[in-house]
């Protein structure tokens, strides 16, 4: 695309952009009614994201365990601490609680001290049956000790399950139907049903109920999302029209820039309805971004059309010159923003891909969006006056100016100097960083269920489900005693390791009918021996046919038994050793040849995606870089200047990525989007500038200081705008109530305050440094593609 062709072409979007500005309003009103009916097809997110692609073996596993024994994500807890429970007005209460949840349609079982079943000898024939554990419809102290000492000291068997390893906690467990699991059946149920019913208790007994587990932790947090979601785009439209009126000093201008980009998050919300994507965590950050990224466009074309209006008054060319020398400045600005969001495509990772997919579309939208809107208003309004430019004569832009070519003239060794330092000092903390994969770590610290959680891994040692599938190869195998004994060896591993809580599986049953056998003694709470198992076992299956609890742990043929534990919150290298030892303990235990063994669940899911996640992100981090330089060897046809772009725009992200190793702040689905989208809006600054250096270069006739200081003149005062609204824009995400949220926010911010220095200083610095090896002839070739316009027509006024 040679200089003609560009010109002519920008010059031709200009003119029908204004001879066609009532057609093309009506064409912008008529997208934005189709998108906004596409809201209805928005869904929120109703499972935390599975960050494997399907095929992945990990996946893979994981849907073949749940193909065998169904969705095991649908447990929830109410768990109580206090001694006054058993007193009779409120363990009535606690009882009644079960009962009324038990009977909504949306909840199969219901296991409280009410609902337990006690196993004991038949006294009128041999074998075993399931009695009432609380057999009394009056409650008394008397009887309500009893049951107390006879729960805690006789009944093993429910020992992490009903009641805490230490025995100052009891709980609940409502075991939700798995077809409604994973819909919005759950959240209703538990918006309408459970909340209210355990507000209900807690008022009439004053005994504070903690409520966990995933089922319930899913909706609570996709509440938060969506409730953050018009926080965002509240708190980012108050900044920014905040700052661009600070800057522009005009209501007009900041209600013409507002109105852009609402009509741009209109439009985010109405891609994400057509194209049925659910609002994660992720894709919720999308409206308040496009708010974001949008302003600095604003700011480029309202900017350029009140220095040609100052220039010359003229509001037809003015107008014209908006579109077809700013346009062009805009439109590869955006694309190379567009393009770090658009890497994470190529992912794996649904979550990814459906954000990276979302992003990059309302980015390219709101370019379109402002390229038309703001002309087309203007074109309609009266001509700007005095008062309206007042803000292109302010002495602090002149001062700042003056500042940065002092810094570069004068000061050029600090610069490079502190550019080392924090250099090494980032390469230091990089080395502190760490992984993390962790369920709950970003969840809302401050909310009450956040709380809850932790209640319930100091008191049951963990909530995050983790499954061991144990395939015998034969039908009715999981019965054979050695079998059992097999699955009680790795049981008692598994409880010896502090992060897991105690297991259950159906050697748990088999246990409990032994003890039933010799008339509930505790001491007898072990698997049989060969002399007892014929009848013991036979019987044992019998009666986990009748409890509705235990059948789930093993499958209908007898081949597959499944043993649950659920794990504590745990950091990632500490899980993948615990990860490796249990399997070396589990190929002790079950020989290759007779048994294989899947361990599976969501802890070990999430786990593995996170690390597989970080992988992929580096990946299409590095394909961002060499994209972007490809765009800049395709622009400056020059290899050395592809290396000098770089330098300012990757020295960020390892400080950034320095701080995060000093500030403790691990790397995670979150965190780890910084360094793309940072280096995707940074080398912006970095276009902007080299283009204009290049054009001063040739119109100086190799004049490189004076070409560098023209270009630093003319654009830093551009750069600075945007990078202002960029970083007060991003930091809005600071107040979520999400912790990767926060880390996401504040690192861009803190990243694109370090892209601006670095190419407002380290840049300009190093082209001078560097003089006749940058601008030789291979640099003096005529660019493939003009960005910047020609002196009568830049972006900026440096006065």
């Amino acid at each position: 695309m040679d200089k003609a062709f560009s010109i002519g072409f920008w010059s031709a979007v200009a003119r029908f952009i204004l001879r066609n500005r009532t057609l093309l309003l009506i064409v912008i009103g008529v997208i934005t009614v189709l998108l906004a009916s596409q809201w209805k097809h928005m869904r929120f997110t109703y499972t935390e994201a599975n960050l494997l692609p399907d095929d992945h073996e990990v996946n893979v596993q994981y849907n073949k365990f749940l193909a065998e024994f169904g969705e095991e994500g649908n447990l929830i807890v109410l768990g109580v601490k206090d001694t006054a429970l058993f007193t009779p007005a409120n363990f009535t209460e606690w009882n009644l609680l079960s009962e009324d949840l038990r009977k909504a349609p949306e909840v199969d079982l219901t296991l409280s001290i009410s609902d337990l079943k006690k196993l004991q000898k038949r006294k009128d024939s041999a074998g075993f049956e399931l009695v009432p554990f609380v057999q009394d419809t009056v409650f008394t102290k008397e009887n309500l000790a009893r049951y107390k000492y006879e729960l805690f000291n006789k009944l093993p068997f429910y020992n992490g399950l009903i009641y805490s390893p230490d025995k100052s906690s009891v709980r609940t467990a409502i075991y939700l139907n798995k077809d409604i699991v994973n819909t919005s059946v759950r959240k209703d149920f538990i918006d309408q049903v459970l909340v209210p019913r355990i507000n209900e208790f807690e008022t009439k007994t004053g005994i504070n109920v903690y409520t966990s587990g995933m089922p319930y932790i899913r909706t609570l947090n996709s509440q938060n999302i969506i409730d953050e979601i018009g926080m965002f785009i509240g708190a980012a439209l108050l900044v920014t029209s905040l700052i661009f009126f600070f800057f522009f000093r005009s209501f007009r201008a900041t209600l013409i820039s507002m109105v852009t980009v609402i009509i741009g998050v209109m439009w985010a919300f109405g891609i994400l309805g057509l194209l049925h994507y659910e609002i994660t965590v992720l894709t919720a950050l999308i409206p308040p971004l496009i708010i974001v990224i949008g302003i600095p466009n604003c700011i480029f074309l309202i900017n350029k059309y009140q220095q040609e209006i100052k220039n010359h008054g003229n509001q037809a060319k003015s107008l014209q010159r908006v579109i077809s020398k700013v346009g062009n400045a805009t439109l590869m600005t955006n694309v190379t923003t567009a393009s770090g969001f658009a890497t994470f495509m190529l992912t794996n990772s649904k979550l990814l891909k459906e954000f990276g997919a979302v992003a990059s579309i309302n980015i390219i939208a709101i370019f379109l969006l402002s390229l038309f809107i703001i002309p087309i208003v203007y074109s309609y309004m009266a001509v700007p006056k005095y008062k309206h430019l007042k803000h292109l004569n302010k002495k602090w832009i002149g001062r700042f100016v003056k500042w940065m070519e002092r810094m570069v003239k004068e000061h050029r060794i600090a610069i490079y100097v502190s550019a080392i330092v924090l250099l090494c000092a980032s390469i230091i903390g990089i080395y502190n960083i760490h992984i993390s994969g962790s369920l709950i770590e970003d969840m809302p610290k401050t909310k009450e269920f956040y709380s809850d959680i932790k209640f319930f891994e100091a008191e049951y040692e963990g909530i995050m489900p983790l499954e061991i599938m144990v395939d015998t190869k034969r039908k009715k195998g999981v019965m054979k005693l050695a079998t059992l004994k097999r699955i009680d060896e790795l049981q008692e591993y598994i409880s010896d390791v502090p992060e897991f809580a105690r297991p259950i599986s159906v050697a748990e049953l088999v246990k409990y009918s032994k003890q039933a056998f010799y008339n509930n003694n505790p001491e007898y709470y072990q698997l049989p021996n060969s002399q007892e198992r014929t009848f013991i076992l036979s019987n044992a299956k019998s009666s986990a046919d009748n409890a509705n609890l235990l059948s789930s742990y093993v499958d209908s043929t007898g081949q597959y038994a499944r043993i649950t534990t659920f794990m504590k919150d745990t950091e990632t290298e500490r899980f993948d050793r615990i990860e490796e030892d249990l399997r070396t303990e589990i190929a002790k235990i079950f020989p290759e040849d007779r048994y294989e063994v899947t361990v599976t669940g969501k802890a070990l899911v999430f786990q593995k995606g996170t690390k597989y996640l970080v992988r992929n992100l580096i990946i299409s981090l590095s394909l961002a870089v060499f994209l972007i330089a490809l765009f800049m060897a395709w622009m400056f046809r020059s290899f050395r200047m592809i290396l000098v772009s770089l330098i300012p725009n990757l020295l960020p992200l390892l400080i950034t990525a320095g701080l995060m190793g000093f500030l403790g702040v691990p790397i995670k689905p979150s965190t780890i989007l910084v360094f793309s989208i940072a280096f995707g809006i940074s080398v912006d600054d970095t276009i902007h500038f080299l283009a204009k250096y290049r054009q001063e270069l040739i119109a100086s006739n190799w004049k490189i200081k004076r070409s560098v200081y023209a270009a630093l003149k003319e654009t830093g005062v551009s750069m600075f705008y945007t990078s202002i609204v960029l970083f007060f824009g991003f930091s809005v995400f600071t107040i979520s109530s999400f912790g990767g949220t926060v880390a996401l926010g504040a690192l861009v911010s803190a990243t694109l305050l370090f892209a601006m220095l670095a190419n407002l200083l380290l840049l300009p610095s190093l082209l001078l440094s560097l003089e006749r090896n940058i601008a030789n002839k291979e640099t003096l070739r005529k660019p493939a593609l003009k960005i910047i316009p020609d002196q009568e027509d830049e972006l900026e006024d440096d006065s």
